[in-house]
């Protein structure tokens, strides 16, 4: 399924068309991310990129208008599972995969993003 597919897009996050992130929320920028990242001392990576775009998809996804944390925690810990799981989101994002991966993405976090448990230090 594309976003294009969606019969319901929630206000501001239309995507914009980009071949590496076709999910992306309008107005985002990889440039953008990488003013970002570099505010936060993050050099981005592959990984990093991928947790955006999978960040960036999940959203584009849900037609609810208020995003699970519990699931987009268990969402990406099984996403990349295969390279850690949520242990080594953390290596990539030491302020939280949740939180920090949303600022980089172009995307509000969800409500309890700010909880220790569920992806963020801060």
């Amino acid at each position: 399924m594309k976003v294009a597919d969606l019969n319901y897009q929630r206000p501001g996050y239309e995507t914009q068309p980009n071949s590496f992130f076709p999910y992306a929320p309008a107005g985002w920028s990889q440039a953008g991310a990488e003013e970002i990242a570099h505010s936060e001392g993050l050099s981005m990576t592959a990984e990093h990129w991928e947790l955006v775009s999978a960040l960036q998809e999940f959203y584009a996804r849900h037609d609810d208008p208020t995003i699970n944390i519990r699931e987009l925690h268990d969402a990406l810990d099984e996403h990349f599972h295969h390279e850690g799981g949520l242990k080594h989101l953390y290596e990539l994002l030491p302020k939280g995969p949740v939180t920090q991966g949303c600022r980089l993405a172009g995307l509000q976090p969800p409500a309890g993003a700010q909880d220790k448990g569920f992806g963020s230090v801060l």
